[in-house]
């Protein structure tokens, strides 16, 4: 008698919530063994990674110790873009596929950076809690100085790649003017090209769409905060390393920046750091990304690829 397949074995590094845990228990008519296991359980962890053919890894860094203990490891399969967080050095040198799955995730991002761009014009966590206190109906007259809209504002795009030409249509439509800073120009209706020293002078809110690299890090200095206009807002749905993450809080003390919207940050988790106790920074958890429509996205890519891997294709979106 023929004796069956092994089953491809898989670490999901991610506390899954119920829905996504079902849908990957639900592969194993697919050939894959899915185990889950939260980014804070690290005996866990380590207990699986000997006998894991796939890692489909989200945020906890993947160092090189770790790829070592994981001797059947194939392939890692990003669930997102950037692999910053992952030694793809270490993987090369045991021939293990690194791939990532761009476009998966930029709908999520985009509309949850325009959400931080109007959370920020309308001071919307400082009313929250005020109107939740009782207080909402007797704001300081002050306040009223700084709720803005986006019509008549400059959105100025660093990088400008999947997430700013999904924005662009709807900044347009309601009455932005939008400008970006990258590598060379492109050809894009209604959208003027900048240096990013120009773009940090003209631009009323200025959204990083950029990867970490070396080259990259702390883009975001404290010379060119102190260039960007005075009440200007940054956004970050990136990551947290573009920034200066203590310049940019000197900035936002002093009301040079009128608000920041950030969604990553220097180190995570971001816990009792000076920035949670602006009134003017909208925060949210490295989240951006994170809606059941990129997950459904995400695991078709990571279901194919490991489907790949087993007939020996080309791999989809390989990186290393």
């Amino acid at each position: 008698m023929e004796s069956m397949k092994e089953p491809i074995k898989i670490l999901l590094h991610y506390d899954a919530g119920p829905a996504w845990r079902r849908k990957v228990a639900s592969l194993g008519d697919q050939g894959l063994h899915v185990e889950c296991c939260a980014e804070s359980d690290d005996a866990m962890f380590d207990a699986l990674l000997p006998e894991t053919d796939v890692i489909w890894h989200l945020l906890r860094p993947l160092s090189a110790v770790d790829i070592a203990k994981a001797r059947k490891l194939r392939l890692i399969q990003k669930i997102g873009v950037g692999v910053n967080t992952i030694d793809v050095n270490a993987a090369k040198e045991r021939n293990i596929a690194v791939c990532n799955m761009p476009g998966s995730n930029s709908r999520a991002v985009a509309e949850l950076t325009l959400l931080l761009m109007l959370a920020c014009l309308r001071r919307l966590p400082l009313l929250d809690r005020m109107t939740r206190e009782g207080r909402g109906w007797r704001l300081d007259s002050s306040l009223q100085d700084t709720f803005g809209e986006l019509g008549g504002r400059t959105v100025g795009f660093v990088g400008y790649g999947n997430i700013p030409k999904i924005l662009t249509p709807a900044l347009l439509a309601l009455g932005a003017n939008v400008i970006y800073a990258a590598t060379a120009p492109k050809s894009i209706d209604g959208v003027h090209f900048r240096s990013l020293s120009e773009l940090l002078v003209e631009a009323d809110i200025v959204s990083l769409h950029t990867p970490l690299t070396a080259a990259t890090t702390k883009l975001i200095d404290r010379d060119r905060l102190a260039s960007m206009r005075p009440g200007a807002i940054l956004i970050n749905t990136a990551r947290g390393g573009l920034v200066d993450q203590s310049a940019l809080i000197d900035a936002l003390r002093s009301g040079h920046l009128g608000a920041a919207g950030l969604d990553v940050f220097a180190t995570e988790p971001l816990v009792d750091d000076p920035l949670l106790r602006l009134d003017n920074v909208v925060v949210v958890p490295h989240i951006a990304w994170l809606t059941v429509n990129t997950l459904q996205r995400s695991l078709a890519v990571a279901v194919e690829n490991c489907r790949r891997l087993d007939a020996s294709e080309t791999l989809l979106h390989r990186v290393v």
